[in-house]
């Protein structure tokens, strides 16, 4: 592969997570049933550094994790600095502007080969095939999976990145979801009702096939973000992770399953899924906080599993805020803060606030221009892809930091009249969602947080905040220390 990107894979990602002083090896011999998951809370929640534990006491490789647990780190992981500086990328792609003369139609098509020059690359070998394993040697047990909480339904791999294709269409699609492990050859295929693999297992269903399924342990961590990323059906996640990536992702064929995998990663599972099988999945402690009942799944039955030589095992915790995933999320915010905009030209800013996991709670900031803009926006919002499971959506104006919670706080209690400016309907919700009623849909709300408008029948004149002067914060900023404070 070529070196313009900083990470290979996995292994480079640790070594220059090493070199700054951001990985913690943990050589003392540690149970993965609930006290790997113990100790990651506690770093996690101390902003603390990625993990190596270097002899867990089941399986027969290290375990990495917390490799996305702060915002920082995550843009690391990424190749940049600052995560927005992949959202000004994307901006610049999709900028609709038309192009004007010679140089704006060359500017245009080089925007448009940033994407068509970086799909994923075919290779003949590959170092995730190092080490095979088939029929009576295939043993999932050799895999040090996490029993993360107490109540948990056994042993689940929380980071196996699914790869599964349309039986018809033969459109690819590589998805993060939990697996259980329900014996040393099969898993449970936690595939929820708005996933693509759901979709590509009900249509081999009703053809009455099998479905094969690959499924990728410790890929380099865009192609593990790239997984996880709420993206439109119809775009690749590889040609999405090369555009990341700034070059093509290297991947393979699989030894028995007609699907490619990427080539750089440390475990590969290759098995097929029978047509109308399902065993009960769960409990596990989802990254709502609460754990998620027992349901009938899909079942993957593994025939061959294929590693590195010395491979390393990647996981993550979820529960309770803060986790890891929170520096998944807030990647996602700000790289498609560019595509939302696109779509809804009226928001400035948004924010996903952690406790929110994710799409609980959504706050977005507009430049307000005529009666309900704020219900316009709340509207468009739940129209818009996976932010349609939005429960609770506030908007205030562009004036207000929607990343202080304390100002946006100010607001939602200070500017709303609950009677005018609540907005409640009901719509789709996460699968995962306890709260609803009814699983899949449930109610959700809007809360207007901006000033009102005379149009909209305020009329006692909306007032204004009461700040102090541009000219005496600078008097006073000069004269600081004159004050000894």
């Amino acid at each position: 592969m070529a070196a313009k990107f900083p990470f290979e894979d996995l292994g480079g990602y640790l070594a220059a997570l090493r070199a700054d002083g951001d990985l913690k090896t943990v050589s003392a011999a540690v149970d993965p049933t609930l006290e790997i998951s113990e100790i990651t809370q506690r770093v996690v929640r101390e902003h603390g550094p990625a993990l190596l534990f270097d002899n867990p006491t089941r399986g027969d490789m290290p375990v990495a994790i917390n490799l996305f647990g702060t915002a920082k780190r995550t843009a690391r992981a990424l190749g940049v600095s600052d995560l927005d500086e992949i959202g000004a990328r994307i901006g610049e792609l999709v900028k609709p502007e038309l192009p004007v003369g010679f140089a704006g139609i060359r500017e245009g098509l080089g925007k448009l080969m940033q994407l068509k020059s970086v799909p994923p690359k075919k290779v003949r070998t590959a170092p995730c095939q190092q080490v095979v394993y088939k029929g009576d040697k295939v043993d999932l047990n050799r895999l040090p999976g996490l029993q993360t909480w107490p109540g948990d339904g056994g042993v689940f791999h929380n980071f196996g990145l699914t790869h599964t294709k349309h039986p018809e269409t033969g459109k690819r699609n590589l998805g993060l979801y939990r697996l259980q492990q329900h014996d040393h050859k099969t898993l449970g295929m936690h595939w929820q009702i708005h996933k693509d693999s759901t979709a590509h297992h009900a249509v081999a269903e009703r053809r009455g096939e099998r479905l094969p399924v690959a499924v990728a342990i410790g890929a380099d961590p865009v192609v593990c973000y790239a997984a996880g990323a709420p993206l439109p059906a119809d775009l690749d996640e590889y040609l999405f992770a090369g555009f990341l990536r700034g070059e093509r992702v290297e991947m393979v064929d699989c030894l028995t399953v007609p699907l490619q995998v990427p080539a750089h990663a440390q475990i590969i599972l290759e098995g097929y899924v029978e047509p109308g099988e399902r065993h009960p999945e769960g409990p596990f402690g989802d990254h709502t906080g609460f754990y998620t009942p027992v349901e009938q799944f899909p079942v993957l039955h593994v025939e061959c599993v294929t590693t590195r030589t010395d491979p390393i095992y990647h996981s993550i915790v979820t529960s309770k805020p803060p986790q890891e995933d929170y520096g998944l999320g807030k990647a996602t915010e700000r790289i498609f803060l560019p595509l939302l905009k696109l779509l809804i030209p009226d928001i400035v800013d948004y924010n996903m606030p952690e406790p929110g996991v994710f799409h609980n709670c959504v706050i977005v900031s507009i430049r307000k221009r005529y009666p309900k803009h704020a219900h316009k926006v709340m509207n468009a919002i739940w129209g818009a892809h996976l932010l349609s499971l939005a429960k609770l959506i506030v908007v205030v104006d562009d004036e207000c930091d929607v990343h202080d919670l304390a100002e946006v706080a100010w607001r939602a209690f200070g500017n709303v009249d609950y009677d005018h400016d609540l907005l409640v309907t009901q719509g789709p919700v996460d699968h995962l969602d306890h709260a609803s009623y009814q699983q899949f849909w449930g109610g959700k709300a809007g809360i207007d947080a901006t000033a009102k408008l005379p149009t909209e029948g305020y009329d006692r004149g909306w007032p204004d905040v009461a700040t102090m002067t541009a000219a005496v914060k600078a008097t006073v900023d000069r004269r600081w220390t004159e004050y000894g404070l």
